[in-house]
C-alpha cells in the first residue's frame, strides 16, 4: 500500500543441529567446544568460546550451555539451537566448575583463585550474588530439588553446602585430600566427592552433611557422575587412565574400565546407557556402554578436552511462550523428530 512502510522483521538464526541429544566438550587448549551428535558419535559443530575453557553445563530445557573460561574470568553462554555464543558473563578469578539449577534460573560458577561462587541469573546473564566458600573451589553440583549447591574446596579439604534460597553457606563438610569433583544422586540423598590426592571418593549423606563412606578408587580421581537411576557412580582416574564404577547400594567398585590418556571428566546420557569421558592427552572422548562397562567408540575432538556435559536440544519453539499449543513445534519422539501440535 502506497505510503505505508513494511515492518522490519528480524531474521531468525538457523538451527545449527537437528533436535536430539548432544555431548558438549570443552577443548582447553583450542578455546572451543566440540558438539558431539550422540546418534552418530561424531562432532557436528565446533563452537569458539573464551580462553582456556574448563567446564560446561547444559540448562535443563536444553537451550543453553554454560562454559567457564579459566583464563578470561568469564562464562560463555551458548545458544544450543544455533551453536553460537550469545552472551559472555564476567565472573570471578579463574572460573572452573559450573552447574545449573533444576529450574534453569541460576548458574553456579566456582572461582578457584577468588574462593567464591558466582551466581548467574540466566534470564539476564548477570551475576546476582557472590558467595564466599572455602580455599580453591573447583567442583559444584546442585541438588535435584534446587535447595542446595555443593562446592569442593581443594585446598581446604572440605565441601561447602550452600543454601540457594539465601546464597549462604550453611554447612562445611570435611572430606579427603584435595577434593575435586562432586555429583549428587538423583534422589538427593547422597553427594559423591572425588579426593584427588587420596585416591578415594567421599560419600556424603546430605540430610546430615556427614561422610558415611569412603570408597577407594584409582589414581588421581577427578570427574564423577551418577547414573540417572542412581545405582552407579562413575569416577574418572586421571593418572590411571581408567574409570571406576561404584555400586551405590554397597559403596564398592564393581568395574574398572580402561579409557584414553589422562581422562578428566565424565557425563552420563539421560537414558543411562552411555557414559562420555574426556581424554585430555589423547584429544578424544571415550564412549562407554554402561551395560557392558566397555568402550564402544572413541571420538576425536579438540586440543586437550576437559569438561563434558549432555544436553537435549529441543525443537524450534521449545521453552518459548505458546510452546506445545496449536501451531508451535514440539518434540515428540526419542529421535528428536518434531511435529506440529
Amino acid at each position: 500500500m502506497a505510503g505505508l512502510a513494511a515492518p522490519m522483521v528480524a531474521p531468525q538464526a538457523a538451527q545449527a543441529v537437528p533436535p536430539g541429544t548432544y555431548a558438549y566438550v570443552t577443548n582447553f587448549n583450542a578455546n572451543t567446544v566440540s558438539v558431539i551428535n550422540r546418534a552418530t558419535n561424531t562432532v557436528a559443530v565446533t563452537v569458539p568460546v573464551g580462553a582456556a575453557p574448563w567446564e560446561v553445563a547444559v540448562s535443563p530445557n536444553g537451550t543453553r550451555a554454560y562454559v567457564t573460561n579459566r583464563a578470561d574470568d568469564t562464562v560463555s553462554v551458548i545458544n544450543t539451537a544455533t551453536d553460537t555464543v550469545v552472551a559472555t558473563v564476567p565472573v570471578g578469578l579463574e572460573p572452573l566448575g559450573v552447574a545449573v539449577s533444576p529450574d534453569g534460573t541460576r548458574a553456579y560458577v566456582t572461582n578457584f583463585s577468588a574462593d567464591t561462587v558466582s551466581v548467574i541469573k540466566t534470564n539476564t546473564n548477570t551475576v546476582v550474588a557472590t558467595i564466599p566458600v572455602g580455599d580453591a573451589p573447583i567442583g559444584v553440583a546442585v541438588s535435584p530439588n534446587g535447595t542446595r549447591a555443593y562446592v569442593t574446596n581443594a585446598d581446604a579439604n572440605t565441601v561447602s553446602v550452600i543454601k540457594t534460597a539465601t546464597n549462604t553457606v550453611v554447612a562445611t563438610v570435611p572430606v579427603g585430600a584435595f577434593p575435586f569433583g562432586v555429583a549428587v544422586s538423583p534422589n538427593g540423598a547422597r553427594a559423591y566427592v572425588t579426593n584427588f590426592n587420596d585416591d578415594t571418593v567421599s560419600v556424603i549423606k546430605t540430610n546430615t552433611n556427614t561422610v558415611v563412606a569412603t570408597v577407594p578408587v584409582g589414581d588421581a580421581p577427578q570427574g564423577v557422575a551418577v547414573s540417572p537411576n542412581g545405582t552407579r557412580a562413575y569416577v574418572v582416574n586421571a593418572d590411571a587412565d581408567t574409570v571406576s564404577v561404584i555400586k551405590t547400594a554397597t559403596n564398592t567398585v564393581v568395574a574398572t574400565i580402561p579409557v584414553g590418556d589422562a581422562p578428566r571428566e565424565v557425563a552420563v546420557s539421560p537414558n543411562g546407557t552411555r557414559a562420555y569421558v574426556t581424554n585430555a592427552n589423547a584429544d578424544t572422548v571415550s564412549v562407554i556402554n554402561t551395560a557392558t562397562n566397555t568402550v564402544v567408540a572413541t571420538i576425536p575432538v579438540g586440543d586437550l578436552p576437559f569438561g563434558v556435559a549432555i544436553g537435549v536440544v529441543p525443537c524450534p519453539g521449545h521453552g518459548k511462550p505458546g510452546h506445545g499449543k496449536s501451531g508451535h513445534d514440539r518434540q515428540t519422539t526419542a529421535t528428536g523428530n518434531c511435529t506440529r501440535a
